[in-house]
């Protein structure tokens, strides 16, 4: 019999349990996406006095105890604020269903610098489900991934000067307004203990999450920068159809590939415009490290897109066109690769969940029509190093992102482009296992040098804080 907490994705996943095979277990850590050592699985808590009842809860100052089931306890012990749901979580997990629903706030503004000051109000909920096929009565190595999104309020995307938003969070499933959207769709075959396949309409932004430094916006890093590797910005829609396979080792994915339709379509549904602009392939190794007996991972990535695309075509994470729209000419194919890696500098001996680590990523992509030449991203990340606050987890980082020729060549000439660069801190403070409040600071200097004309101003460095809570029902 083995317990499992369903490893937290860095962007979101939610927590299961119950006995499952080593075949399940394969299966579960492709559709979770990284190891143990994500930041947001630090910051889930889901690992702390679940089975031992250690103490978690100096927050609320009162010890945990333990409980039969994982979503039971006091309001301020429980993993999930409205607990068990009366026996609902427990019921449903024995029928192999499991499921989590998110809501984050932000209350975000430019103090100073940037292209305007102020503050603006935002949030966004996430409703993700599990359902383990074997346990559904449907059959063996069979797993299904959900992941439903709403977005509402404002941000400050567009008022730091930078062509990176501030706010990765806040871009899906649509930029602006009140929108929701069914993001995700992922159905996984284990055929063995080392070998699955998937398909369906795949959420890349909870696939490309990297530990230490991912989470969607939501649980760790909020710059686009520093969450998502920007030079495949062109290459990889945000939400697409498509499919592929992974090699495990164990219960982490050594060798994955995937095969996507190229459109972003994170609101729409059907297969009218299914691989009618090309595909775009995604392939990875990843490979497992020790250094000092502490883990970390060292991967390439590589995309390759045949669709056709122009110059200063929006991507899904930013748009490179910022001054009067200028069309350019088309071109077929874009390519990037990028290097990965995450190293524990620390990990707590009485619970291994519990680390801090270095983190970095550094990519290179066409010179157009890929909007972004190259990009880097290095940081530091984890659990708090203060034994008192076993959940609260931290990060400092900073990511440069080199836009292409094209970007800059086109660019207006009362409008220069040049380079983004970015520094943020954050700290997730813990006040329950299911409520956390994040104070977050980012000093961005921005690709844009001045504002539009008339009465075009230079664009000072914009320094961006922000006050994020979340709380998981």
């Amino acid at each position: 019999m083995v317990v499992l907490s369903w490893i937290e994705r860095s962007a979101n996943s939610f927590a299961g349990c119950g006995m499952i095979s080593r075949l399940s277990l394969a299966a579960v850590a492709l559709i979770s996406g990284q190891a143990a050592f994500a930041q947001n699985d630090l910051s889930s808590g889901e690992n702390c006095g679940e089975s031992t009842g250690e103490n978690c809860g100096e927050s609320c100052g009162e010890s945990v105890q333990p409980y039969a089931s994982l979503f039971e306890g006091a309001l301020c012990d429980r993993q999930y604020l409205l607990g068990d749901l009366g026996g609902l979580r427990d019921g449903a997990a024995t029928q192999g269903y499991s499921f989590k629903v998110s809501s984050t706030q932000f209350y975000q503004g430019v103090a100073s610098g940037g292209i305007s000051q102020g503050f603006a109000y935002a949030g966004r909920n996430d409703c993700l489900l599990n359902v383990d096929g074997e346990k559904a009565g449907l059959w063996e190595g069979l797993f299904i991934g959900l992941h439903g999104e709403t977005r509402y309020g404002n941000t400050i995307n567009s008022a730091t000067g930078a062509l990176m938003p501030a706010n990765v969070a806040m871009l899906f499933p649509a930029t602006n307004g009140d929108v929701t959207a069914l993001t995700g769709v992922k159905v996984t075959q284990a055929l063995s203990e080392q070998f699955v396949l998937f398909g369906g309409k795949i959420n890349t932004l909870d696939e490309l999450s990297q530990p230490y430094a991912g989470g969607r916006g939501v649980d760790a890093f909020m710059n686009t920068g520093l969450a998502f590797p920007a030079a495949a910005a062109r290459t990889v829609p945000y939400s697409t159809l498509g499919g592929g396979f992974a090699v495990l080792e164990g219960v982490e994915p050594i060798v994955s590939v995937m095969v996507l339709d190229t459109h972003n379509t994170p609101t729409t549904s059907g297969f009218e415009n299914f691989f009618t602009n090309g595909a775009t392939t995604v392939a990875k190794l990843n490979i497992p490290v020790s250094i000092m007996n502490r883990p970390g991972h060292q991967g390439i990535w590589g995309t390759y897109s045949t669709g056709t695309y122009s110059d200063l075509e929006p991507t899904a994470y930013f748009d490179p066109n910022v001054g009067p729209v200028i069309t350019t000419g088309r071109q077929t194919g874009s390519w990037s690769m990028f290097y990965s890696a995450d190293q524990a500098l620390y990990v707590d001996p009485s619970n291994p969940k519990r680390s801090y680590g270095l983190f970095t990523n550094l990519g290179l992509a066409d010179n157009g029509p890929s909007p972004v030449r190259w990009s880097a991203n290095v940081g530091l990340g984890g659990s708090a190093p203060v034994s008192s606050r076993p959940l609260d987890t931290f990060g400092i980082g900073y990511s440069h992102v080199g836009y292409s020729g094209p970007v800059k060549n086109l660019a207006p000439v009362l409008l220069p482009i040049g380079n983004d660069d970015a520094v943020e801190l954050f700290y997730n403070i813990a006040v329950t296992r299911y409520f956390r409040i994040t104070p977050d600071l980012q000093i961005l200097m921005p690709a844009r040098e001045r504002t539009l004309p008339p009465g075009a101003q230079e664009i000072d460095t914009a320094v961006v804080f922000g006050l994020r809570g979340k709380i998981d029902f």
